[in-house]
Order: structure tokens, then C-alpha cells, then sequence
């Protein structure tokens, strides 16, 4: 696949083994993955801005909610309301249970809300699942598909 094909994947996910799984586990199916630490960041790499001013855009977001700084319940929020971000799918991938997270990610227009596992093994078929089903099974409007 070339470099304008690759389905680039953006993990904003704040701990490194957990990046590192999510990388690892999508880089084995040619899936390009990104992986930001944190809001602020991300939020460069979404609005191009810095040394992310040739940054593609993402075909597919992971977002972490407990996020150091701008958290991820303020990204969701902020990517649905930019008309230039609110086509990109968010997966919210996160160890929160909380009903509060899950009812106020789907109102702000999550696309899909996981509850990650801190066992890495377990976190890696969860990851696996995730690109299963949404690059094998769900049908994308023409503009996202690549």
C-alpha cells in the first residue's frame, strides 16, 4: 500500500505500554498508527499546525478519556464541533467504566465507546476487534473510505 492508501490510525493514548500495544497490534495489518501522549498534541496533529503542518488526516481515531492536561472528554468534544474534524470516527478506548463517560461520549458523538482492558494481552485482541470490525465490517460513507 502506498503512503496516500495507508489507513492512518491516530492513538491519543497517554501510557506508553498501552500506545505501544495499540501501535504494534495495527502496524501487522499495514495500518499506519500515530500515537499522541496528550490533548494539546493531538490537537496539533488534527489542525495541522507545527511540525504537524503535513500531517494527513486520520481515518480513524482512539481516544483515551484520562488524558494529562486537555483530557480526552474535552477532545471528543472539541473534534465533533470543527466542521474540518467532526467526520473523522472517534473510538473512545479507555479504562473508564463510569456511566457519567459513556452517556456524555455518545452525546457528544462518539462513534463507538470501549472499555480497554489494563491486562495487555487482553487490550491487544480488543485492539485486534476494534480494526476487525471497523475495517471489515462497517460500511463508511465514500469520502472516509480509502
Amino acid at each position: 500500500m502506498t503512503d496516500e492508501t495507508q489507513r492512518l490510525i491516530l492513538a491519543i493514548e497517554d501510557n506508553p505500554d498501552h500506545a505501544r500495544v495499540i501501535q504494534q497490534t495495527l502496524a501487522a495489518s499495514t495500518l499506519e498508527v500515530v500515537a499522541i501522549a496528550n490533548g494539546e498534541e493531538a490537537l496539533a496533529f488534527l489542525t495541522r499546525q507545527g511540525r504537524y503542518a503535513t500531517a494527513r488526516r486520520p481515518d480513524l481515531i482512539l481516544l483515551d478519556l484520562n488524558l494529562p492536561g486537555r483530557d480526552g472528554r474535552a477532545l471528543l468534544s472539541l473534534f465533533k464541533r470543527d466542521l474540518a474534524l467532526r467526520r473523522i470516527p472517534i473510538i473512545v478506548l479507555t479504562s473508564s467504566n463510569s456511566h457519567d463517560d459513556i452517556h456524555t461520549s455518545y452525546l457528544n458523538q462518539s462513534n463507538c465507546y470501549v472499555i480497554k482492558s489494563e491486562d495487555l494481552d487482553q487490550l491487544a485482541r480488543i485492539v485486534k476487534r476494534i480494526e476487525d470490525f471497523w475495517f471489515g465490517i462497517v460500511t463508511l460513507p465514500i469520502e472516509l473510505r480509502r
